[in-house]
């Protein structure tokens, strides 16, 4: 009978009990056995509801990368200690699954890299979307070379008014940043992985705070506006190495007609791709042009939208995460890709702030 793996989770607020909890109890090999929260009634409830018989709890995250009986940590932390711990638990030797984003800098995200590479234990960061049914067949019909060379891409995570208002997502200290840190990278992380394209070249970047201090007819109710310190949209436009533009757009308010979340446009020279009204494929034939789709309802695999919801994506990306560990094969996301993802967003924030463009 095939051991356990156990794992330490450290960060038990809503991010781990709507998204890593779940799909890890749903694994037939895996044991949580620790959790930690500054919160210790959060870490008590965790454990009750998702942690084995002998799971510990703790305040201090230095008593799980300490214990020689733990293999795995999940980091769940507000953005800001995300190199710190991640980093403490890899010297430790422990495998670390980091969500997103991977840090708050790129300095920092070059720390944890760094960090993997020398201990040799696994790091992967928490980009979920990549296992959801269309960013999988999307992805496969561009490693293929359908659409040929993709030269232009947008990157979508706009949101009408949905601001989240639990946590310290509203802390720009603690989160580094709002909207652009929390989805816009998703839909970058994306793109970058359907091009294949992780060389940028120039980032030019606007950031915005407009709409924070009037809090009406937000999804997840009112938010304190003194204590949305972060931006409400940001906007990058990123031109790769190889001559290739990215659009990122991302927001948490913004007077538009439409979400648009988790989604790309991709422009290639054989054809087109979108993920606007499900997935949708573009291209000519015979003079003709044609517009098609997969037969499945993406839908069913998309993010959740409530603390309790089970969601498909999340479980593949966790049964791939542990079996990378077990077959010592390519983590579901390698920190390589991961930390360009964080070198743009860094830069988008920089050139927002000095009015120039980024050079790298």
């Amino acid at each position: 009978m095939m051991e356990k793996m156990k794992i330490g989770i450290i960060g038990c607020g809503g991010v781990a009990i709507a998204k890593h909890l779940p799909a890890l109890k749903s694994l037939d090999d895996v044991e949580i056995v620790a959790f930690c929260d500054t919160m210790k009634e959060r870490a008590i409830k965790a454990a009750e509801d998702f942690g084995s018989k002998r799971a510990i709890v703790c305040t201090d995250y230095h008593e799980i990368i300490e214990s020689v009986d733990i293999d795995v940590v999940h980091v769940l932390t507000p953005n800001s200690s995300h190199c710190a711990i991640t980093v403490d638990a890899l010297e430790h030797g422990k495998h670390v699954m980091c969500d997103k984003p991977m840090a708050t800098n790129y300095t920092e995200a070059k720390l944890m890299l760094d960090t993997a590479k020398e201990t040799g234990m696994k790091l992967t960061i928490g980009f979920q979307h990549r296992f959801r049914k269309d960013s999988a067949q999307l992805k496969e019909i561009c490693d293929r070379g359908d659409l040929g060379e993709i030269y232009f891409a947008k990157a979508h995570a706009l949101r009408r008014r949905a601001v989240p208002t639990w946590g310290v997502f509203l802390d720009k200290e603690k989160q580094g940043g709002g909207s652009l840190i929390d989805i816009g990278i998703h839909s970058l992380d994306l793109t970058l992985w359907m091009m294949d394209n992780y060389k940028p070249k120039t980032v030019v970047g606007s950031v915005y705070r407009k709409l924070a201090d009037t809090a009406g007819g937000n999804a997840w109710g009112p938010w304190d506006r003194d204590k949305f310190t972060a931006e409400d949209s940001a906007f990058g436009y990123i031109i790769m190495e190889n001559g290739a533009t990215i659009i990122l757009e991302s927001s948490w308010a913004l007077n538009i007609h439409t979400d648009e979340e988790a989604k790309v446009t991709l422009c290639g020279t054989k054809a087109g791709a979108d993920m606007m009204d499900g997935l949708r494929i573009n291209y000519d034939d015979l003079d003709t042009l044609y517009i098609t789709k997969p037969d499945f309802d993406p839908r069913g695999a998309a993010f959740f939208t409530g603390a309790n919801e089970q969601i498909n994506s999340a479980f593949a990306e966790a049964r791939a995460w542990i079996d990378s560990i077990r077959n010592n094969t390519v983590v579901p996301t390698p920190p390589e890709e991961a930390i360009v993802v964080t070198q743009i967003s860094d830069a988008i924030y920089e050139s927002s702030k000095t009015g120039k463009p980024i050079i790298f």
